[in-house]
């Protein structure tokens, strides 16, 4: 296994950010890191790719200890964190030659820079400084140098933000191609990524694993969670919906509400006698597939 997780633990203070959480990641396959805002994905990103210590638990990269063997870690890992740290004052080419020196690439360094540029699509803002660029570009620039020493590992968390929509299609294509040969973790909020990128997907909720499964696998394992489409003439509060018997959470998308419910109960009768006894008109009630974005509302109770 190219990325091996145990029991691992992050802790401040009473809070534990990253709570136990265990998973193996392998060569040829991406993998989705999903959950919520302070879930503890950047966390977890962070310490496997040894750029924070973790408070227990283990954690190995090509069978090196990140917290025994950092340096040989780094050499197999490439990262693009969130905030996707660059110097702006540097020009795209030059900032790509600084990493290669960092990385001790040697001779082979300008054949790699010209092969990422090709491969992100900087070629024409090679002589740009990082500080003109879009950031769409930036994030290009950023995904370049987590590539640029040929890693084992890719860790890419939130890599397509900031993309317009045919760089969206490049990158997912890059990634996608990067995970034949390597090992991917891929974090993402976008759900249409996970399914047309991801072979497989863990799903963690305030530092706890909570689902590690393929995309179908999870839409298959979620079917136990009913979900109904239902849309009011009048306008009706959120909370009223709440208290309505086996409905576990819900959203609102423009002027109609997503109702979970918990087993296979099927609630669009409780729904109807809800209008009734409200003296409010169904325009629409019909039941509803899981899809992956439901899947992940279900297993995080986001709006319990």
């Amino acid at each position: 296994m190219s990325v091996i997780v145990s029991q691992l633990a992050k802790i401040y203070g009473a809070q534990r950010a990253v709570d136990g959480i265990s998973f193996e990641a392998q060569k040829g396959q991406v993998l989705g890191f999903l959950g919520p805002n302070g879930a503890g994905k950047s966390t977890t990103m962070k310490i496997i790719t040894t750029y924070l210590p973790q408070s227990e638990g283990s954690a190995t990269v090509c069978g090196f200890d990140v917290e025994l063997e950092p340096m040989e870690v780094r050499k197999r890992v490439g990262y693009l964190p969130e905030n996707n740290p660059l110097y702006h004052e540097m020009y795209v080419r030059e900032y790509l030659q600084f990493v290669a020196r960092v990385h001790k690439l040697g001779k082979s360094a300008g054949a790699r820079i010209s092969k990422m540029l090709e491969l992100t699509g900087l070629q024409p803002e090679m002589k740009k400084k990082i500080g003109q660029l879009s950031k769409g570009y930036k994030q290009r620039v950023g995904l370049a140098q987590a590539m640029l020493h040929d890693p084992e590992v890719l860790i890419l968390d939130e890599p397509t933000s900031g993309l317009d929509p045919n760089q969206l299609i490049e990158i997912r294509a890059l990634i996608s191609a990067l995970g034949k040969e390597k090992t991917v973790i891929l974090s993402t909020h976008i759900m249409q990524e996970v399914q047309a990128l991801c072979d497989r997907v863990i799903i963690i909720s305030k530092g706890k694993l909570v689902a590690d499964d393929t995309p179908a696998n999870l839409r298959q394992r979620a079917k136990g969670n009913a979900a109904v489409r239902v849309e009011f003439k009048e306008n009706v509060e959120e909370e009223s919906l709440r208290k309505i018997k086996s409905i576990v959470s819900l959203r609102k998308e423009k002027n109609e509400w997503l109702l979970f419910s918990e087993g296979n109960e099927d609630v669009r009768e409780t729904i109807f006698h809800f209008a009734k006894e409200k003296n409010l008109t169904l325009l629409m009630l019909r039941q509803e597939a899981s899809s992956l974005e439901d899947v992940f509302k279900i297993l995080t109770r986001e709006n319990d």
